[in-house]
């Protein structure tokens, strides 16, 4: 299959220059160096910020700052597990009891207004799905794909069910490929198969196309941005030096991306460009000591950037864990990305991260759930599975033997995890102050909106020119005072907070913070402040992919 490498140079919605070879050719050798984050290369004389909020997860757009930024972790809901194993399928006659998402997919679904859950039934059995109205409390509805049961696919003799994801595509114009499935399985023989499908409801799933070559937790999203569709591909083992040399043994990834979900599926051997791994800056863990390696890349798109979960792996080796009965130890960290290849992992703390404690329900073994985050309210939603290692019968050594299930797959569950909207990072200044320049920007939108908690302090905004004097009436000195807790605050000046007079004028904001966060800004074109931004996997607010 030939896929389009060389592309005219282009603007992308935020500004930037689109290289003329895309994707961009990385090479993994071992050395252990950071992806290089290039795509502000050459940087514009300005940015477009009329899509979705502007976060302060990078230096995106600063351009001079004496504020300290601040990573925040998701916080574990009280009500976790909120999800767990109960049916005849999931509890697997008690060998390796599993309802969680191994990637799989929760999304909120506005044509039912319900929230909606494909999961791992039942280590390597099948493909479950739940729904709920608030998110917390979940249904296993009786379906007619499988007599008597919530599983969307039938099982195959020899076929074992291991990572999945599913995709609510809201963009779809065919009504019968709403829903898209990508699926790998451990076929007869010991041939490791991917598949993918589509589907009307997220039920009844159409016949399947077989995908390229692969390795398991193969992943897929879509890149509104590029209107594409990536494959997060595991490197398949015969194609990543694995037998000798540096890179012996290491998990990487690589990427295919195809505006047609189904063909997109049928690539070639040499078609995916390598694209992710762990490198130094990823630590092993002290109690286990083994190298760090990338093992799976879920994104979506939220609000004006890509929003990933990167789980890396830390050990111990398959063999170890099996000898142990204990599940693999991972943690899920945070990533962020301009243009869907390159990412930036600034922070290297756990996101969501495994307890590695016994007797812990999410002990390790934790994965993030396809469609990555849902927003609910004033907070974003992160579901994830984790493993607990704990099985009611003796482990054995066979992973796909389910009379001699191994406990390091066993006890799967479903979690909740969540954090302030927009709050995956925050621009704080203390008692002394501090202040925020952006980059030379352009809107066409009528009001300023800030998501901040300066409750106990101040924040003040003007508006300067790109000569970097303050436009009036836009001054710090004529800006009310933001003393307030909110993810959705309108910036007000004393003559008027309808910033329209500078539409497609090229301005610089200037955040004057004390005692206070900011997590974001943009220009609304509504006074509810509407970002017109993407909304990852939807919310209740919410009737489409964008905040409109």
């Amino acid at each position: 299959m030939t896929q389009f490498n060389s592309l005219k140079s282009q603007r992308t919605y935020n500004g930037l220059l689109k290289p003329k070879i895309w994707p961009p050719k990385l090479t993994f050798d071992g050395s252990g160096s950071p992806m290089p984050i290039d795509y502000r290369m050459p940087s514009p004389k300005h940015f477009t910020i009329d899509v979705g909020r502007q976060l302060f997860v990078d230096d995106f757009l600063v351009d001079d700052s004496s504020l300290k930024r601040n990573f925040h972790q998701a916080k574990k809901s009280e009500y976790n597990p909120i999800f767990q194993p109960q049916t005849e399928h999931e509890l697997d006659k008690g060998n390796c009891p599993v309802a969680a998402p191994f990637n799989d997919g929760v999304w909120w679904d506005p044509k039912d207004k319900l929230f909606k859950m494909w999961y791992h039934a039942g280590w390597m059995r099948g493909t479950g799905y739940a729904e709920s109205h608030d998110g917390i409390n979940w249904i296993r509805p009786d379906l007619n794909v499988v007599s008597g049961s919530n599983l969307v696919l039938p099982q195959r003799d020899g076929f074992l069910r291991d990572g999945c994801c599913v995709w609510l595509d809201h963009f779809a114009k065919n009504p019968k490929q709403r829903f898209k499935m990508f699926q790998f399985f451990r076929s007869p023989h010991g041939i490791e198969q991917g598949e993918v499908y589509i589907s009307a409801d997220g039920i009844h799933w159409g016949e399947p196309t077989v995908t390229g070559m692969l390795g398991d937790n193969s992943t897929v999203f879509y890149n509104p941005f590029l209107g594409r569709w990536v494959y997060s591909i595991r490197t398949p083992r015969s194609h990543n030096s694995r037998s000798s040399g540096p890179t012996a043994g290491i998990r990487t990834r690589s990427y295919w991306e195809h505006e047609d979900f189904l063909e997109g599926a049928k690539w070639d051997l040499e078609d995916p460009s390598m694209w992710a791994w762990s490198d130094q800056r990823d630590l092993p863990d002290p109690e286990i000591g083994d190298t760090p390696q990338l093992y799976d890349l879920n994104a979506n798109a939220y609000e004006s950037l890509l929003v990933g979960l990167i789980s890396i792996y830390y050990g111990p080796p398959n063999r170890v864990a099996q000898e142990k009965g204990v599940p693999k130890t991972n943690d899920l960290m945070v990533a962020f990305s301009r243009d869907g290849f390159h990412w930036d992992r600034t922070c290297r703390k756990a996101f969501i991260g495994s307890e590695r404690t016994d007797g812990s329900w999410d002990k390790g073994y934790v994965h993030a759930a396809g469609g990555t985050c849902l927003i609910v309210g004033e907070e974003m939603y992160f579901y994830y599975g984790a493993w607990s290692g704990t099985s009611p019968k003796l482990r054995g050594n066979m992973m796909g033997d389910h009379d001699k299930a191994n406990s390091m797959y066993a006890g799967g569950a479903t979690g909740l995890a969540t954090i302030r909207r927009d709050g995956f990072a925050s621009m704080d200044g203390g008692n002394q102050g501090g202040y925020l320049i952006t980059e030379a920007v352009i809107f066409n939108g009528d009001y300023l909106f800030v998501n901040c908690d300066s409750s106990n302090g101040v924040i003040k905004v003007e508006i300067l020119g790109e000569d970097g004097i303050p436009i009036g009436p836009f001054t710090a000195s004529n800006c009310l005072n933001v003393s307030v807790d909110s993810t959705n605050h309108m910036v007000q000046w004393s003559e008027t907070s309808n910033v329209s007079c500078l539409r497609g004028v090229p301005v610089r904001f200037k955040f004057w913070v004390t005692n206070a966060n900011m997590y974001s800004f943009w220009v609304s074109a509504t006074i509810d402040g509407k970002s017109n931004g993407y909304v990852a996997a939807g919310g209740p607010e919410f009737s489409g992919p964008l905040d409109i």
